[in-house]
């Protein structure tokens, strides 16, 4: 129990970061996405945007592929589905 709560920490504080969740609804769409690509519209470098990726990945939220010098992004959805999981448990309260 005490795992899973860990892991749900990680996810809603991934989470809590704007600009981690926009990386989410880019990738929410189901398609790979390199780095190069998520950057696009953010005002930041590369690697600003590759430290926002490795808090997602920590969480369990993004997986990384490495092709050569590409990293390929896409979401993984288990982890979100937990703290969906989590969350439906309150909505009965609204």
């Amino acid at each position: 129990m005490v795992e899973k709560s860990i892991h749900l920490d990680r996810v809603f504080q991934a989470l809590a970061d704007p600009t981690r969740r926009a990386i989410i609804a880019r990738l929410a769409h189901g398609h790979e996405c390199t780095i190069s690509e998520l950057c696009v519209p953010f005002a930041m470098s590369l690697a600003a945007v590759s430290k926002h990726v490795q808090v997602l990945e920590r969480a369990g939220l993004v997986r990384r592929r490495v092709s050569g010098r590409q990293h390929f992004c896409r979401l993984h959805q288990p982890a979100l589905a937990d703290a969906h999981s989590w969350l439906a448990v309150y909505r009965a309260l609204f």
